[in-house]
């Protein structure tokens, strides 16, 4: 079953439609939807090579965009749609943490929590509650994004058909370790707010 959900998000990844879809995604999560843009950005990247770097390009600016929404939702929104995110993330109270790591770190904090597994919209949500300016919270969450999704890109683009025929091969270990990194994620919001 594995093999065919590969298949399949493989040949998804070669479509035409795949770029907006990239987009949609990496927007959405950095505000309020639960799935990483990695998990389409990594078989598009893989699907073609070529593209890498313009797939990168397309996740970071929809992700620093989405991130602004984000933070419009934690200025403008918090108690109506911000709380009830943070609340599915159980970070309701994760608020004065981040505003004392924002006061502390500034820009690096954005940054540092940016690139990590850590759901982003938790950070970008917070960001907007705690008011953190905000051209500097657009310039942490454009260099932040693009590491993330400029890496992957780089790891896949270089590595190619090695990494590709990795993934085919040990299909199961490679889909367990990314279940494992996105829980991951959830779990550590939970451990550094």
């Amino acid at each position: 079953m594995l093999k065919k959900l590969y298949d399949w998000t493989m040949r998804a990844a070669a479509d035409k439609k795949a770029p907006a879809a990239l987009a949609g995604v990496s927007f959405a999560e950095s505000s309020f939807f639960p799935i990483p843009p990695d998990v389409m950005l990594i078989p598009m990247v893989l699907s073609r090579r070529e593209k890498a770097w313009w797939y990168a390009t397309i996740a970071t600016v929809a992700s620093v965009i989405g991130g602004v929404f984000g933070y419009a939702i934690g200025y403008f929104l918090y108690d109506s749609v911000g709380l009830p995110v943070l609340r599915f993330y159980g970070k309701e109270n994760a608020l004065d943490g981040f505003t004392q790591f924002v006061h502390d770190y500034g820009v690096a904090a954005v940054i540092i929590k940016g690139m990590t597994p850590i759901p982003y919209k938790v950070v970008t949500i917070a960001a907007g509650v705690g008011h953190m300016d905000l051209l500097s919270f657009i310039g942490a969450s454009i260099v932040a994004r693009a590491m993330r999704f400029y890496i992957v890109a780089g790891l896949l683009y270089f590595a190619g058909e090695p990494i590709r025929a990795f993934i085919e091969k040990r299909l199961t270990l490679v889909m367990t370790a990314f279940v494992v990194l996105l829980v991951g994620g959830f779990v550590a919001v939970s451990y550094i707010f």
